[in-house]
């Protein structure tokens, strides 16, 4: 399959600024869980920032509701998986699950984890809320290329048991979560809103992630 040929399929790679590589990025609106606690005072959702700015342009929703439609083409898993292997060929290693949007079903994961499997010279990360779909699977068949974190709802609220990789949010300089043990503060907010060399939320063996509320 040619990469104009998959890019037809999926829709396309998204490309955050912030990012060290590429993504996939779904309409934030069709969040099953998020939608709802963007409507919560106190949630990490509210004042959600893939329901705003760029995210607003006709183009970009347009373009995010193609691959959402997607997402069903019985070529998707190939398709994903013939251009993040370009990508990876153009010296781009590092890949984030959804910048904006999030898991659909679980189908939807179990193709994404054939992807990572059929790009083993990739790092994937997929932050995720939809806990329905996540406790369906056992943390021991997910790609070792693969972390998957589970985000406290909440801002302030400590991660969850259930699952070994988490992430959390606090206000800067209050609700701190950093107490958990291992935890890892993102560095963005110091740094122009940029990862850098940092690639902390891609790293299993950092139980934890902080980010500071924005």
């Amino acid at each position: 399959m040619k990469v104009s040929e998959a890019e037809a399929i999926t829709g396309g790679l998204s490309k955050p600024s912030k990012m060290p590589g590429f993504s996939y990025n779904l309409p934030a609106a069709r969040c099953q869980t998020g939608a709802k606690l963007a409507q919560i005072p106190g949630s990490t959702c509210a004042g959600c920032y893939a329901l705003k700015g760029r995210y607003r342009f006709q183009n970009v929703k347009d373009a995010m509701q193609r691959r959402l439609d997607s997402l069903v083409h019985p070529q998707w898993t190939a398709a994903m998986t013939v251009q993040i292997n370009s990508k990876l060929r153009h010296g781009h290693s590092w890949f984030r699950w959804h910048d904006s949007g999030d898991l659909q079903s679980v189908q939807h994961l179990k193709n994404i984890f054939e992807v990572c499997k059929a790009t083993p010279g990739v790092k994937h990360w997929l932050p995720t809320r939809e806990a329905q779909y996540l406790k369906l699977m056992d943390p021991a068949i997910v790609p070792t290329n693969l972390t998957i974190r589970f985000s406290s709802h909440m801002i302030g609220q400590r991660p969850v048991t259930w699952w070994p990789n988490t992430s959390t949010v606090g206000e800067d300089g209050a609700n701190r979560t950093s107490h958990v043990q291992n935890s890892r503060l993102c560095p963005a907010s110091k740094q122009g809103n940029q990862c850098r060399d940092c690639r902390a939320c891609w790293d299993l063996n950092v139980p934890n992630v902080e980010y500071v509320k924005h």
